[in-house]
Order: structure tokens, then C-alpha cells, then sequence
């Protein structure tokens, strides 16, 4: 006979906090929300920790480079999208590690034998002003000049015009060597008023450029997440089917944390391909896995050695799975029972391993319940896809910006490895849709809302670290008349221009 649960699950729509004491120190400043991003031993710490309690969804319209780089500097992780080749993924995780918080590979290169018109394409293309000029136009090359902005004046040259004609020649740069620090590179950038710094290696090839607008930036984004290298940390998504072409690439890449991406994470096909990670590169490579709902999933994912486990099936704002399948659990209800377990688990092997909620977010404040339910870190999705720097395109309709957002499991995506149970290689149905969500401008402005919101919150709970709030958090379930008092009613809401509506 089947298992019947005796009580319902629960959204995260469904709970609210309950204030606790704070005293004098609870104040926003204070709030650290620095958390482990994979397993450690009892009295030890993890080897990677996230400055903020956020990483963005492996998915096509959510994770690319420009989404790592940007993510990083806030101090969360993006997981590249995994539905793709492997080259052009391993690209991509390649692009995050070179940018170097400082030190940048060129995408922008001219011969000396391009035209203003090359460079006027090219700078359309990118929109980079700044091309240096290599003897064979490649980015690792022998560094000839340098092409910026002020070389050239449209109206006063023909565009047949050769770079080597305009450019500044190498003989009147100012540079440094790659065995500079990025500290050495920015005092010459400042004593000599440059924009740029090209570096070279002792026979003059150039291997980065280092930009004075990303020495205000660092100064901006004290929380960056970095490497032993200080490049910015980068994960990357996985499947059951490629990982042992797959794994090897993005490893070379430098990635730094590997997921796999799936709908269901309760089989063998997951323990298959953590055993056979962990047999070739042991601990030195980290692998998240999932996603489970209860206790049995978390165990065994647990025990075939993940270094985090995602939580939550069917929750996702583009997610059908529930629809189509019937298959999945209210996502509040499963952080509380795998959270539950993850501690038991801690306690008989005294090894913590980080559970990420995944999906279910439709309100900032729902990020703090997830915390807050025992989550170490969420993962999201729609959230992401909203900002400049997804990989999407910003569309306007009906007056509006918006941007594409479409699911791993819609038609669009055609990602047949996550929902793969062993069968044949295609998407037999959809489990997502392909939809559009509303432009929301750039990730750090909303990050910083977001964060400002979950601290507040914190302080109201008296606790200053998530593993506070979690021994602190007092969590009511409230009726569906209440979830309508929580929001402005019985009044006439202004509108954004100061009219009634």
C-alpha cells in the first residue's frame, strides 16, 4: 500500500517569522551572512564559504560568464549553464578565472594590417574601445601597439586606414610584466594617469590588460569571492551522461565547484557520477547534487559522497514538473525535513554538509524563511534572469523592458540529460516553460536591496549569522486571511506617478 503523509507541505508564502529580543549590536553593519559552500569536518573549515548566501540557477537564460563575473564581485557563485557543448562551456568558466579581479584577457585584437573599419566593427561588436595590436591578432600574442579612442577621429581618416598607421606603438607604452601584482599595476596606472595597462611576459606577448575603472570597482566590492589567485570563484553545472568528457574540461578550465543538474536527484545515475569524480580527482574537486525532498534523498546523496545537496522539486517559477508529472513537494516543508536531516547526519558523522534551497522564491523575504528553515544558501533562478548581465535578450513589450526566461526542461532548452532517466536521448515532454520576466537593471543594485532586507529582517530575530537566525528563527504558519492582511489593503494605492489607480 502507498505512504500517505499525514500533513500537508508548505510554501514559503505560507510562514512568517516571528520577532525575537535584539539588543544594542543588532544592527544591519554587523550582520555577517558568510556561509559554507561545501562539506567540512567537525572543528574545521570549509574550503570554499560564500560571502553571501546566493548562487544563480544552471540554466541557459540565468548563468553565463558576464553572470559569474558580476556574481562573484557580490560575493555568490553562478553555475554556468551545463546545456551546452563542452568547449563552450569550459570557454565560459575560462572567461570568469581570467578576469582576474583586475588582470582581463582581450576579446578586442587587431593586426597591424586592420582598418579603422575593422576597428570600428569590432568596437560595435564588443563595445570596447581599448584593441590592442598583437602580429597576429590572437590575445596572447607579440604586443605591437595599442588602439584606443584618442588614436583616431572618424571625420579625419579614411576607414581603409591600417591600425599600424594611427595606433601607439609599443616603443611609447607604459607596462608591466605578468610577474607584477595587480597592487604594482594599479600604482603605475595612477602615476603615469592611464586608463589602461597592458601586460606582457619577457617577450613582449601581451597576456592581460588591467583597466583603471577596475580598481574602483574592486574598491567597491569589498565581499569579491576568490580563489587562492585572487580570480573570482566560478561553478559549473554537470550531467549523468558527458561528466567523464565533461568533468575533465571544465576542471582544466579552472572551475571551482561542479553540480549536477538535474530534476530528480534520488538515483543511482547521480551516485554513478560522484563515485567516479571523487575516484579520479578525490576531494580536490567539489560536486554538489540533487535535488531531494526528504531525508531518504538527502541520505543517500549524502553518503555517495556529494559536497551539497539541493533541495526542492517543482518549485520554480518556469518549473511544470508538478503539472506534468505530479511529482514534488511544497518547498518550505522540504528545507525543514532535509534541514533536519542534514544536522543528524552532522551530529552521528561529524561532517556538515551545505543544503541549498532551489526554487520557491517569489519574495526577498522568502531567501530569510529559507535561511532561516536551516538552508545554507539558496539558489535562484527567475531572480537572476531579470538583470543585465543573464544571457538573455532585453526585449520591450507592450512599452515594457523585459527579458527572456525560459526552463532547462521547456522545448526551448531541448536539456533532455537533466530530466534523463536512462532512456532514449531526447525531451519526450516538457517539464518548463519559456516565458518573460520584467527588466530589472543591474545585479549589484538589486543584490544590495535584496541583502539590506535579509539583514533587517536578522536583527529583528536577534541573530547575526545564519547559523544565529537558525537556532534563533521562530516560524508561525499563518491562514490565507492573514497572507492577505500582510499586504497594503483596504486603501487606495498610489501609482508610481503619484496618481491613484
Amino acid at each position: 500500500m502507498a505512504f500517505y503523509y499525514d500533513k500537508p507541505s508548505h510554501t514559503f508564502s505560507e510562514y512568517l517569522l516571528v520577532p525575537g529580543y535584539s539588543d544594542h549590536t543588532c544592527i544591519p553593519s554587523n550582520v555577517s551572512l558568510k556561509t559554507p559552500l561545501v562539506k567540512f569536518k567537525e572543528g574545521e573549515e570549509p574550503s570554499i564559504s560564500l560571502n553571501i548566501p546566493m548562487v544563480s540557477a544552471i540554466m541557459q537564460s540565468v548563468s553565463g560568464d558576464k553572470m559569474g563575473i558580476a556574481l562573484a564581485k557580490e560575493g555568490g557563485v553562478a553555475f554556468i549553464f551545463g546545456s551546452q557543448s563542452i568547449e563552450s562551456q569550459a570557454n565560459m568558466v575560462l572567461k570568469v578565472k581570467n578576469h582576474k579581479a583586475g588582470f582581463v584577457v582581450s576579446d578586442s585584437n587587431l593586426t597591424p594590417d586592420s582598418t579603422l573599419e575593422d576597428v570600428l566593427k569590432l568596437k560595435e561588436k564588443t563595445g570596447h574601445s581599448t584593441m590592442p595590436v598583437t602580429i597576429d591578432g590572437k590575445h596572447n600574442s607579440k604586443l605591437l601597439g595599442l588602439v584606443t579612442s584618442r588614436d583616431y577621429r572618424i571625420s579625419r581618416l579614411d576607414k581603409n586606414t591600417k591600425v599600424s598607421e594611427f595606433m601607439t606603438p609599443f616603443s611609447k607604452l607604459i607596462y608591466a610584466n605578468v610577474k607584477d601584482s595587480l597592487s604594482t599595476c594599479n600604482d603605475l596606472i595612477w602615476e603615469h594617469k592611464l586608463n589602461t595597462l597592458p601586460v606582457v611576459d619577457n617577450n613582449e606577448n601581451l597576456c592581460y590588460l588591467v583597466f583603471r575603472k577596475d580598481y574602483d570597482s574592486h574598491k567597491d566590492n569589498p565581499n569579491e569571492l576568490l580563489d587562492s589567485e585572487k580570480r573570482f570563484i566560478v561553478g559549473a553545472g554537470i550531467n549523468t551522461r558527458d561528466y567523464k568528457e565533461r568533468v575533465p574540461a571544465l576542471i582544466a578550465a579552472g572551475v571551482d565547484v561542479l553540480c549536477i543538474d538535474s530534476s530528480e536527484g534520488f538515483s543511482e545515475w547521480q551516485a554513478l557520477t560522484i563515485s567516479w569524480i571523487k575516484s579520479n580527482y578525490g576531494d580536490k574537486v567539489k560536486v554538489g547534487a540533487g535535488n531531494v525532498v526528504d531525508k531518504e534523498g538527502f541520505e543517500f546523496l549524502a553518503d555517495s559522497g556529494a559536497d551539497f545537496i539541493k533541495v526542492g522539486i517543482g518549485g520554480g517559477s518556469i518549473c511544470i514538473t508538478r503539472e506534468t508529472k505530479g511529482i514534488g513537494r511544497g518547498q518550505a516543508t522540504s528545507v525543514i525535513e532535509v534541514a533536519k536531516a542534514r544536522d543528524e547526519y552532522f551530529k552521528k558523522h561529524k561532517v556538515y554538509i551545505p543544503i541549498c534551497s532551489d526554487g520557491g522564491i517569489v519574495y526577498d523575504y522568502h531567501i530569510t524563511l529559507a535561511l532561516a528553515m536551516g538552508a545554507d544558501f539558496v539558489m535562484l533562478g527567475r531572480y537572476f534572469s531579470r538583470f543585465e548581465e543573464s544571457p538573455t535578450n532585453k526585449l520591450m513589450i507592450n512599452g515594457t523592458f523585459v527579458k527572456e526566461y525560459w526552463g532547462e526542461g521547456s522545448n526551448r532548452a531541448r536539456n533532455w540529460q537533466r530530466y534523463d532517466l536512462g532512456g532514449a536521448t531526447k525531451l519526450s515532454f516538457e517539464e518548463g516553460v519559456d516565458s518573460y520576466v520584467p527588466y530589472a537593471g543591474y545585479l549589484k543594485d538589486n543584490v544590495e536591496s535584496t541583502l539590506a532586507k535579509i539583514k533587517s529582517t536578522m536583527c529583528n530575530c536577534g541573530a547575526l549569522s545564519i547559523s544565529e537566525l537558525q537556532q534563533k528563527a521562530k516560524l508561525t504558519l499563518v491562514s490565507a486571511t492573514s497572507i492577505v492582511e500582510g499586504g497594503a489593503h483596504d486603501v487606495i494605492v498610489k501609482d508610481k506617478s503619484g496618481t491613484s489607480n
